[in-house]
Order: C-alpha cells, then sequence, then structure tokens
C-alpha cells in the first residue's frame, strides 16, 4: 500500500487540468497503445525510481509535470524505497491510470479523511481513504 495526502492529491489533480487547458488536452498513459483512453481529468501512478503520483495534462516543451511521491516509497529520505516499491508496486515499472471523476466525489463525501490509500495486486488497483 502507498499513501498521499489527499490535499495534495488535489493540487496535482488541478495542475494536470490547467496544463491540459494551456496545451490542448490530456497526454495518453498507454504510450498511444489505446488511443481516447485515459485522456480525461485524472493522476497517473507511477513506480519506478519509488512511487508517484504526476499530473497528466499535455504540457508545453520543457515543462514538467507536478510530482507527488507517496509517504512510504520516496527514494530521497527512505533508504528501504526500492524493497518496498517491489513489495507493493511490483519489480518492474509501470503506469496505471486513477480518473478523477472516481477521487474526487469520493474525497468530497469523506472531508475527515486526509490520505488517499493505494493497493495494488497483479490484477487491480484498490482505493480508499484513510485519517491520520
Amino acid at each position: 500500500m502507498v499513501t498521499f495526502p489527499i490535499l495534495a492529491v488535489r493540487k496535482v489533480i488541478e495542475r494536470g487540468k490547467t496544463d491540459a487547458a494551456n496545451n490542448g488536452g490530456f497526454r495518453n498513459p498507454y504510450y498511444g497503445l489505446k488511443p481516447g483512453q485515459g485522456e480525461i481529468p485524472g493522476l497517473w501512478l507511477v513506480g519506478d525510481q519509488g512511487v508517484y503520483i504526476i499530473s497528466n495534462g499535455k504540457l508545453a516543451d520543457g515543462e514538467r509535470p507536478l510530482v507527488l511521491y507517496s509517504e512510504e516509497c520516496h527514494p530521497i529520505g527512505n533508504p528501504d524505497w526500492f524493497h518496498y516499491k517491489q513489495r507493493h508496486f511490483g519489480g518492474d515499472d509501470g503506469i496505471e491510470f486513477i480518473d478523477a471523476e472516481q477521487l474526487i466525489p469520493l474525497f468530497d463525501r469523506n472531508l475527515r479523511c486526509t490520505h488517499l490509500n493505494v493497493q495494488l495486486t497483479e490484477t487491480e488497483v484498490s482505493l480508499s481513504l484513510i485519517a491520520r
């Protein structure tokens, strides 16, 4: 499981929407293999050097997406990040798209919760909210 502060997740989603408005839409998380899928507001859950989420709006040349590392799997400050990533995300690098239309209503219904909890299995991504 990896967790992210909800307020910061909202900022990642908003940054994606702003980038999309300024630069012509949303990026396709499937490297063009599934045209039209995932080109909507959301975020990408990425596992490579740690586990993090990034904004998905198209970017102008030289711009970088907003990145938010999980609290448990940041390569700076957590010497065990590699083993944690392998155990909770898998050994291979990867990207999972999470639709903002799933997240925002979940956040809005649970205002006392502070963190998004993401659990991955070989076949699914589960989202839940927790209070810390």
